[in-house]
């Protein structure tokens, strides 16, 4: 079921993401859209191997590697925040140039699916436990607020969209209320300070607050401003649509709303599809949770259970804020509506996400102690690093 979920919301994506590719084409390339829809397409092929040959992987390695991997994104984030990178004078540092390759990488979209396990994993090893807030603080929110912190700067809304799912998992977990609310509360001191300092320093960051702020007034009480176009674009967008919508490729819209082919594509989606689409849309998302939840309900330990819902979770979550944006319903936050925007970062790390539920669902360990004892080398990696 979650193989063919999937495969639809792929060849759902092709259409859209070809129509709304005309604003990229004519504003900053040859005036040609084929190319985008080949790019869509090698990214989605990438990521459905991505996902068939994470499936193929027992779950419980995941342990051990997101151990290996964390120290990994941390520096991946420090170098991404060190380059300084600005857009139209803000601090924008969210992509990475991968060398020999020539395409850009998004670290804080890995670092997201990495502290999941993480903390699935730690939250596994305290099961069944007395649990004391002073004795996780090193091993569970200390790593927590590190990776957080390195984000932060550059993608506010990544960074408390990662929080606010690491607390529902935790709160799954077992991890007691009490703490959450200090941890919660130690966590908007933390933002609270950073934002002074920014604000004190701004030439360390320049104008990242200000953004911040603007986004939030802008959406309390509408101004003149970029995020308040490209929301009335939308609306423009969606009430064109109407419930049967104009039809494929005959979005007017596109050719203004910016980003018409990655964060605000679901408005694309309702002008040509209509209300019909947007609700297809909505119900292969709900779908899609409800397979995760059954899979979380049917893993065979605790550990695939937290796995489960720590990495299924937030692609549904980040669905409903891009398409709540879309409407109003939310500021403006550049999230990707996953596995229809385009985007290499994204369609991966959400396919890596896929196969990592589906490998629960799979149930290899079983599978494997049918077929002999000898170990696995990712099982002696991940046994050595436990």
């Amino acid at each position: 079921m979650i193989w063919a979920i999937v495969a639809l919301l792929a060849i759902f994506s092709f259409l859209p993401v070809y129509s709304a590719a005309s604003n990229l084409a004519y504003s900053g390339g040859n005036g040609q859209t084929f190319g985008y829809f080949i790019k869509h397409f090698v990214h989605l092929f990438l990521g459905f191997s991505i996902i068939y040959g994470v499936h193929k992987i027992p779950y419980r390695y995941f342990k051990g590697l997101s151990m290996v991997m964390f120290p990994v994104i941390l520096i991946l984030l420090l170098v991404t925040l060190l380059q300084g990178s600005t857009i139209d004078g803000a601090n924008a540092s969210r992509w990475i140039q991968v060398p020999f390759v020539g395409f850009t990488f998004q670290p804080s979209t890995l670092a997201a699916l990495v502290l999941m396990v993480f903390v699935a994993r730690y939250l596994t090893k305290i099961h069944d436990k007395e649990i004391s807030l002073k004795a996780s603080i090193i091993p569970l929110w200390l790593p927590i607020f590190s990776v957080l912190l390195l984000i932060l700067p550059a993608n506010l809304s990544t960074a408390l969209i990662i929080f606010s799912m690491l607390m529902v998992l935790a709160f799954l977990g077992g991890y007691p209320l009490k703490y959450l609310g200090l941890v919660t509360g130690s966590g908007i001191v933390v933002l609270g300070l950073f934002i002074l300092v920014a604000k004190a320093f701004p030439e360390a960051m320049p104008n990242r607050v200000d953004t911040w702020t603007s986004r939030i007034q802008n959406f309390m009480d509408p101004e003149d401003t970029k995020e308040d176009y490209q929301i009335e674009k939308a609306k423009i967008a969606i009430a064109t649509g109407s419930i049967y919508g104009l039809g494929p490729g005959k979005s007017i819209q596109k050719n203004f709303l910016p980003q018409s082919s990655s964060d605000f594509i679901f408005a694309i989606i309702i002008e040509e599809y209509g209300l019909i689409g947007g609700l297809f849309l909505l119900t292969l998302y709900l779908l899609l949770l409800f397979r995760i939840v059954i899979v979380a309900q049917k893993a065979d330990s605790v550990f695939g259970k937290l796995l489960t819902i720590g990495v299924g979770l937030p692609i549904v979550f980040q669905a409903l804020i891009n398409m709540g944006v879309a409407v109003e319903l939310f500021p403006v936050t550049g999230q990707n509506l996953p596995l229809i925007s385009s985007g290499g970062t994204s369609i991966w790390v959400t396919c890596l996400a896929i196969g990592i539920v589906l490998s629960v669902s799979a149930k290899r360990e079983e599978i494997r102690n049918q077929q002999g004892d000898e170990q696995h080398p990712l099982e002696i990696l991940s046994e050595a690093l436990e």
